[in-house]
């Protein structure tokens, strides 16, 4: 099992700290206020996808802009 540093946090893992708040969000709004709020969970998965398919992803690169070190290190 990989033991991870939880004091840094790394451009990944906000990300997935990020995506995975939008979705619970989105579930609470559609169980509680509005079947709308599906939609962003709808969003997250086409941002997940987007990602895969073309590698650019919106949030990462705002994350970037503000000084969120990848845990890589590369410049791609």
């Amino acid at each position: 099992m990989d033991t991870t540093n939880t004091q840094s946090w790394y451009l990944e893992r906000v990300l997935f700290l990020i995506a995975g708040s939008v979705s619970l969000i989105g579930l609470l709004i559609a169980n509680f206020l509005s079947p709308w709020g599906l939609v962003l969970n709808l969003l997250v998965g086409i941002n997940m996808m987007l990602f895969s398919l073309v590698g650019f992803c919106p949030m990462a690169f705002i994350l970037t802009r503000l000084g969120i070190p990848k845990k890589c290190g590369s410049d791609r």
